[in-house]
């Protein structure tokens, strides 16, 4: 798609003298740009002489002879590129438009067929009843989930972002600096910031993992299957006591299906819950009707005479009926494509620093995708929440066009909320920041309230909170990244949520 903005000789001309006088202001004031080749009309030369890679001065925006006709050069160049339509990506845009960096520069090339939204609806909100006021789009648009404006189609055209749907990366050549979409489309970026997220863990094809009535959820596609399976369904089985699984379960309640949960873990949520937590969620979730088998996984899931989803066949032997599967069993980072960036393979996702740079100069990667260093706990990590997505996106594009140099400093946070549509007796919303490592207190009955503490060498690392005020769910992050000295045996004998909070309060203090 040629862009408007672009097909004059005139200007052409004016964009390309305010690139070189970019670059000019970046040598003065030593910008981080300056260190990653930012220049869509100057695109790196490629050579095999590395030492000219690594030199800022060497990828800097500075004119060079032109060897390309302006029309395809119009047509083929652009000075960002956004490679993926989530979350990450609608915050990057945003904040591209805030340094008044996205008119006629910023590109999105997505797999997706919408404007990019917040993701978490899709297993929350977007799967209430349908009489009960459920999520759909342009409600859910980036970026209403921190409070900010809804990104419609509309406001990407009148940002003058160009955006290219359901046509997502085939190749990329890092020497070239191009890009090749499935359609066959030619793009050649100044930088780049790869925002693919992640994709669903699928079950394999030899054990029905493709069968008629068997749903994964990372799309809206994949949500609007899984509503118009329901709308038939009488029996749901949920693969996996994570997330999806916990959350998909509570929307299948709503829907009054006969709901069961399989896992092969002791308990739910088995990465963050103590057992302890777990077994109040579990018997709130049964109090529902959904019923729990655990420590077994599934051997298979059997298809009936008509080809669909007929029963789970589990390891111990026992066969559960079903019309309908949910599997949520995990999910992988998007990047395959992207071998010669640089992967992690200890904990996937694409190898950065501190400001999202990989090892090629002027190519960067965000949110799920990325595998960047967690800076409160000394170590390499990759979270697949949407948290990290908004905040990394933001980091990786404010340290691009400025001269900010600061490392990424995030504070790991997990959240979730089930049971919020109308005439359910009680709606869950927890938070949890920090690390859970150490031991744990745990204080409350969970009526609704319940708070767990997590503690490692007299140090509070981590808190959860279920059913807290807004002033309560605001001091969590505060004690996490603080890591006060806490005295344990005093937390132990507080008599209810809000006793204990004001210790763990009180110990900022100390």
């Amino acid at each position: 798609m040629i862009n408007p903005r672009c097909t004059s000789t005139s200007r052409l001309r004016i964009t390309m003298a305010s690139a070189v006088r970019r670059a000019t202001m970046a040598s003065s004031s030593n910008l981080i740009s300056l260190k990653h080749g930012l220049s869509l009309w100057c695109p790196r030369i490629a050579s095999g002489n590395q030492s000219s890679r690594s030199s800022p001065m060497a990828t800097a925006s500075f004119p060079r002879r032109f060897t390309v006709s302006a029309a395809s050069f119009a047509n083929e160049n652009r000075e960002f590129v956004i490679v993926g339509g989530g979350n990450a990506a609608g915050y990057a845009a945003r904040t591209f438009v805030d340094h008044g960096m996205a008119d006629g520069k910023l590109c999105i090339v997505s797999k997706e067929a919408y404007a990019p939204y917040e993701r978490p609806a899709l297993t929350k909100g977007y799967l209430f009843p349908l009489d009960k006021k459920p999520a759909r789009l342009p409600g859910f648009h980036t970026c209403v989930g921190s409070g900010g404006e809804r990104q419609t189609p509309d406001w990407y055209k009148e940002k003058g972002i160009e955006t290219l749907y359901e046509d997502p990366v085939a190749k990329i050549d890092t020497e070239k600096q191009t890009l090749t979409t499935n359609s066959g489309k030619l793009l050649k970026y100044g930088s780049l910031i790869i925002a693919t997220g992640s994709t669903a863990t699928r079950l394999p094809d030899k054990i029905g993992g493709n069968l008629p009535g068997v749903h994964y959820i990372r799309d809206v596609a994949d949500a609007d299957a899984l509503i118009s399976s329901w709308e038939k369904a009488k029996k749901v089985v949920v693969v996996g006591g994570g997330y999806i699984g916990m959350e998909v379960a509570a929307a299948a309640v709503g829907w009054k299906l006969d709901t069961t949960v399989i896992f092969p873990e002791e308990h739910v949520m088995k990465r963050l819950f103590t057992p302890s937590l777990a077994q109040k969620y579990e018997e709130l979730y049964r109090n529902y009707g959904v019923k729990f088998v655990k420590g077994t996984s599934m051997k298979n899931i059997e298809a009936g005479s008509d080809g669909r989803v007929a029963a789970v066949k589990l390891e111990n032997g026992s066969v559960i009926e079903a019309d309908t599967v949910v599997v949520g069993i995990g999910a992988k980072p998007a990047v395959n494509l992207f071998e010669s960036v640089g992967l992690n393979h200890t904990v996937g996702g694409i190898e950065v620093d501190g400001q999202f740079r990989t090892k090629i100069p002027g190519i960067f990667a965000v949110g799920d995708a990325a595998a960047f260093p967690l800076k409160i706990y000394d170590r390499i990590t990759r979270v697949e929440h949407v948290d990290h997505a908004r905040q990394s996106a933001q980091h990786c594009v404010k340290s691009l066009l400025t001269a900010n140099s600061a490392t990424y400093d995030y504070l790991p946070y997990f959240y979730s909320r089930v049971f919020e549509y109308e005439g359910t007796p009680r709606k869950v919303w927890w938070q949890f920041f920090g690390d859970n490592v150490g031991e744990t207190v745990e204080i409350g009955k969970f009526d609704p309230k319940v708070a767990t503490f997590w503690i490692d060498s007299g140090k509070l690392k981590g808190v959860l909170l279920e059913s807290g005020s807004p002033e309560e769910f605001q001091l969590l992050p505060k004690l996490a990244r603080d890591q006060p000295s806490i005295d344990k045996t005093k937390l132990q004998k507080a008599s209810t949520v809000e006793e204990a909070l004001d210790i763990a309060r009180a110990s900022l203090e100390s």
